[in-house]
């Protein structure tokens, strides 16, 4: 249950609790609030009834891009970079961003990318090894068991 949904469901619940008669000393304890909490809701209880105690949608501006233009992108950069003409196979925030503008038409800021990477898509940040391409790991391992002890010890 989320958290949006347990605050409605104790709110709810001191409703009946209010229509049991119960004191809001006691409301609080059997909800887990405090009777401030517990008087402010009783006061909305009565001038709305249960309805003014339920959840709302959210506010605030509405995002730029719809679920079905999301799943848009992430099909898109599923196909990876270099399926959209980027040299390496990496996605950075503004290659995102150029994608997003791409398939959708909608330009989006580096925040903007950013929180649709981690919120909506789920994405986290990842960062490529810096390895060497010719690194040869038994030959490094040879030399931390044979030539490093001679150099230690000294002459």
């Amino acid at each position: 249950m989320s958290r949006p949904q347990l605050a409605e469901a104790r709110r709810v619940r001191a409703v009946e609790l209010f229509e049991e008669g119960a004191s809001n000393a006691a409301i609080a304890r059997a909800v887990g609030v405090c009777a401030e909490s517990v008087r402010r809701w009783r006061r909305l209880w009565e001038q709305g009834g249960v309805s003014a105690l339920r959840r709302r949608s959210a506010t605030g501006r509405p995002p730029k891009l719809d679920d079905a233009q999301v799943e848009t992108v992430r099909s898109a950069l599923a196909r990876g970079a270099q399926a959209h003409g980027f040299e390496a196979d990496l996605w950075t925030l503004e290659r995102v961003g150029a994608v997003v503008e791409q398939v959708t038409g909608v330009s989006l800021s580096r925040a903007s990318v950013w929180r649709l990477l981690t919120g909506r898509l789920g994405w986290s940040l990842q960062r490529p090894e810096r390895r060497a391409v010719e690194r040869d790991d038994s030959e490094i391992a040879r030399w931390i068991a044979h030539e490093w002890p001679r150099i230690k010890k000294g002459p």
